[in-house]
This record gives structure tokens, C-alpha cells and sequence, in this order.
């Protein structure tokens, strides 16, 4: 049921609110992240293309696909009206004054993509007939789940990057879908995956769909395929569409005989299973227990101390490393466990097709799959499943369950980004405050408790690893002697919420097909 254009009222005030928030964090921390792509600003703005993917000056090279370059050379056009000594190569780790207002604006102005999306999304989300009071609007509440998304806004407005227009991208593609513009969706996700090839994680799921969904016209009355209404001509546009994109893209690198350089910089396997702050997925829990299981074999004799690699994973370093005990780990392995973790996801939209939301939930299953068992996943990729998820948990009394445990434990996850001491009270109350929402919000909008007994306890227990890690460790004598405890903790425990939500989300696919509800 469409709302009426005045209903929309709050979107603009909504939206207004949350960029002049932002504002307030111009001047706060920034991690390297900042200086990479200011370093990029230079590479694109002072050096021809023939020498963007093998400049090396700094260690922060350019990885991330051509259409994100030429996005850094659009920001380098503006960013000369600033400071023009942000835009020479060789000032290193370069943050005037002038060029940390640039680079912050840039991040909050590029966000309108962001806004865009979510009031596509917003509009697809099906409003309870009667409800008059705003705040307990599914489409507000959704809103409010986005745009003031606390993952999202410290690693984009304090931490710095620029995932809001790229998730922007995507949101967007996802209303195209739900919208049935399929050929829409499709250029706006083969734009996203050349601005970041993180979003390879979800491009199966888009594969899968539309195939199924759009290529072949019509079902039997049991819902299996009929063969007969595939359309080669829809084939051939989805084709056309891709191909016009990543030739656009990467065509002038092929021209070149530079694509080898290229892929090099975007698929650099030397880096190691897990990035120095383990994300929370199976690959922490399995280094854990090699360690746990390495301690056990000294202390009962069966191995030589001198035969570990000491500290070789807590060590907080970007770096290749052996397990102990447990097999090695090889990117090859962890391919393999990521095509088995979302096959069945692909196989249930592919066998019962359940329209957008099915999309939806393959997609999420996919983001959280390759999130599980990915290489070198960083922390930060669980927005990638968190933020699609708002879009259901408003809609579903079980996802809203799920949203609420998986965002919790991933928000939760990504503390450690800001670890210094001034931004401790920031991340705790923007935090508190989006999470005491969130419950309050999806606990109206469906009419009771949403958690079991069980969630509750282990959310109970995350509050007492925060307040271990965050306030007793740091006053304690342990800091200097183990410095990666808090880290250690934070992942393994938050590996465990974020496993559970996996299979949780993976039981409500597979399931038969609820009952919608009725609005």
C-alpha cells in the first residue's frame, strides 16, 4: 500500500539531520584509511592512467577497480579548489586543515547516493493499513535503520571511508529489483562492482536471480520452470548491460596490456586468512582453538615449545602465517567453503523463486557467507549483511529477531576501529542510542518480545566483554603484556552471534514459505 506524498514529510528533515550530524566529526580521528585515498587523489589527479595501478611511492597503492579511480579523479577536480599540495604524490601522510575539511565533505556529500537509496527502499516496504503515528511506520523505521546506521557511520564518518555511496549503489540496485526494473538493478550492481570488488561476495546471488526470475518468463502451476519461456533476448540484454559496463571499465587497462598489473592490485592473496583485526567469522574460532589446542600439546608434553610460531596470530599484523596444530589455511580452501556456504541459498531461489524478498534473503545469506569463510575478510564487511537485513527485519517478526542479534554483535565488532581514548564515549553513546531505537522500534512495529531467552543471555555477555575489553584491560596490568587480549576477545565472542545468525537466517530460507502478514 503506497503512502501519500505528503506522508513523506519526515524523509527530508530525517536526512538533513543525520549530514549535519556528521558535520559535528569533521576534526575527530582518522585511521590510514584517510591517507589512502588521499594518496589515491594524488595518483589520479597528477599521473596519467597508464601509471595509476603501478604507482607505489606509498604503501597504501590504488586496489580498487577503474570506475573508483575515475571517482577519485571526479573528488581530485574539487579537491584542488582546497589544497593543491593534497593532490603531489610525495607529501606523505599529508592532513592540512584545508584537506581534512575536503575529504570529510566528500564523504557527506557523496552520501546523498546513500539517501537516494534508502528512500527507494523505503517505498518498497509495505505500510500497515490505519497506522497514523509516523514512529511506528515501517518505512520510517527503516529509514531511521539506514541513515542512522552506527556501523556505518563510524567507519565512513570517523574512521573514513566512502561506503555510504557504494552501498548507495547497492540499495539502490535492490529497490530496482523489488521494483521489477531488473534491467535497472542490474546496471547499478555492475557499476557497483566496479567502483569495490567486495561486492563479488553478493554478485551469485544477482547471478542466480535473475536468470531464473527474469530470463525465463513463466512458471508451471507447481512454480517449477517452464523451459520453454526462456527468452535469449533478456539473456542478451542482462549480457549487453555487464559487458558495456566492465568494458567501459576496465577496457582501457586491456588496450594498455595492463591487466595482470590490475588484478594483481585488486586480488592480493599475500596478505594472509585474516586481516590484523580477525573479523568475527569461523576463521577466528578455528585460529583460536589452534592456539588453544598448540598450548594444550605443550603443556602435556606432546609438542616443543620452540616449534610454535610465537605470537604468529596475535600479533595484531597483516601478514601470512601457519597454524600450529590445525591444517593451514590456503585461499584456495577458503573458495571452496565459501561456494558450499552459499550453494544452498543459490539452489532455494533457483528451485522455489519467492520474488524480490527471496532475492533479498540470498543475497544476505551470500554477504554472510563469504563474510564466514572469506580470505582475508576485513571487519567491516558485515555492513554488507546488516544493512540489507533492516530492509526485512521491518517486514518479518523472526528477521527483526535476527537484524537485532546480528547488528548488535557486527556493531559491537567494529569497536576496535576506534581505539582512542576520545572517541571511547562517542562510539559507546551513538551506539547505545541507534541499538536502544532499533529494540524499541521493531519490538512496537511487531508487537512483542523478539529475542529468545538464550539471545538475551548471550547479549548480556557481550556487555560484559565491552566493558572487560574496553574499560578493565586498558587500566589493567595486561595491556603491556598482552596488548591483542581485547582484540582477541571481541572477535571470538562475536564470532559466536554472528555464526548463530547465519544459521538462523539460513533456517528461515529453506523453511516453507511463511504466511505473509497480513497489513
Amino acid at each position: 500500500m503506497a503512502a501519500a506524498p505528503s506522508s513523506w514529510s519526515w524523509f527530508l528533515p530525517l536526512a538533513a539531520g543525520v549530514s549535519l550530524f556528521k558535520c559535528l566529526f569533521i576534526n575527530s580521528y582518522h585511521s590510514t584509511d584517510f591517507e589512502v585515498h588521499r594518496n589515491w587523489l594524488a595518483i589520479t589527479h597528477s599521473l596519467p592512467v597508464s601509471r595509476w595501478y603501478h604507482e607505489n611511492t606509498s604503501e597504501w597503492t590504488l586496489d580498487y577497480p577503474p570506475l573508483f579511480a575515475w571517482f577519485e579523479f571526479g573528488l581530485s577536480q574539487a579537491a584542488q579548489h582546497f589544497d593543491r599540495n593534497m593532490l603531489l604524490v610525495e607529501n606523505l601522510n599529508y592532513a592540512s586543515p584545508s584537506t581534512v575539511l575536503f575529504q570529510r565533505l566528500s564523504v557527506i556529500v557523496t552520501d546523498s547516493v546513500f539517501i537516494l537509496a534508502v528512500r527507494e527502499c523505503c517505498r518498497c516496504v509495505q505500510e500497515q493499513r490505519g497506522s497514523r503515528d509516523v514512529l511506528s511506520r515501517p518505512s520510517f523505521v527503516l529509514a531511521v535503520l539506514l541513515l542512522w546506521n552506527f556501523g556505518l557511520f563510524i567507519v565512513d564518518h570517523i574512521h573514513f571511508q566512502y561506503n555510504g555511496f557504494l552501498f548507495g549503489f547497492l540499495l539502490l540496485s535492490v529497490a530496482k529489483h523489488l521494483q521489477s526494473r531488473h534491467l535497472q538493478g542490474a546496471l547499478l550492481f555492475a557499476v557497483l562492482l566496479n567502483l569495490k570488488h567486495i561486492f563479488l561476495y553478493v554478485a551469485p546471488a544477482y547471478g542466480v536471480f535473475l536468470l531464473r526470475s527474469y530470463c525465463f518468463t513463466q512458471d508451471n502451476n507447481d512454480g517449477s520452470i517452464r523451459w520453454r519461456s526462456f527468452s535469449p533476448l533478456r539473456l542478451l540484454a542482462l549480457g549487453s548491460i555487464v559487458t558495456s559496463v566492465f568494458a567501459l571499465s576496465f577496457g582501457p587497462f586491456v588496450v594498455m596490456g595492463q591487466m595482470p598489473q590490475v588484478l594483481t592490485r585488486l586480488f592480493p592473496f599475500k596478505r594472509g586468512l585474516c586481516h590484523a583485526y580477525w573479523a568475527p567469522n569461523v576463521w577466528a574460532l578455528y585460529n583460536v582453538l589452534d592456539k588453544v589446542l598448540a598450548l594444550l600439546g605443550v603443556r602435556l608434553k606432546l609438542l616443543q615449545e620452540v616449534e610454535l610460531p610465537r605470537a604468529a596470530m596475535t600479533g595484531g599484523l597483516v601478514q601470512e602465517f601457519q597454524h600450529s596444530v590445525l591444517p593451514s589455511i590456503s585461499p584456495s580452501i577458503t573458495l571452496v567453503c565459501t561456494v558450499l556456504s552459499i550453494l544452498p541459498a543459490a539452489a532455494s531461489i533457483w528451485w522455489r523463486p519467492r520474488g524480490g524478498r527471496g532475492f533479498l534473503r540470498c543475497l544476505l545469506l551470500c554477504a554472510l557467507g563469504s563474510f564466514m569463510f572469506g580470505w582475508h575478510v576485513h571487519e567491516k564487511a558485515v555492513l554488507l549483511a546488516i544493512l540489507p537485513l533492516s530492509f526485512l527485519a521491518v517486514e518479518s517478526r523472526e528477521d527483526a529477531g535476527i537484524f537485532l542479534l546480528l547488528t548488535t554483535t557486527g556493531h559491537y565488532s567494529l569497536f576496535p576501529l576506534l581505539f582512542t581514548p576520545a572517541e571511547l564515549l562517542i562510539k559507546v553513546c551513538v551506539m547505545l542510542m541507534f541499538t536502544i531505537f532499533s529494540f524499541a522500534a521493531l519490538r512496537k512495529l511487531h508487537s512483542g518480545s523478539l529475542l529468545r531467552p538464550l539471545e538475551v543471555l548471550y547479549l548480556l555477555g557481550l556487555a560484559v566483554v565491552a566493558v572487560a575489553c574496553e574499560v578493565v584491560v586498558p587500566l589493567s596490568p595486561w595491556k603491556q603484556r598482552l596488548p591483542f587480549l581485547p582484540l582477541l576477545a571481541t572477535s571470538v565472542y562475536c564470532s559466536l552471534g554472528v555464526c548463530y545468525s547465519f544459521l538462523r537466517l539460513y533456517a528461515s530460507l529453506l523453511r516453507a514459505e511463511p504466511k505473509p502478514k497480513q497489513l
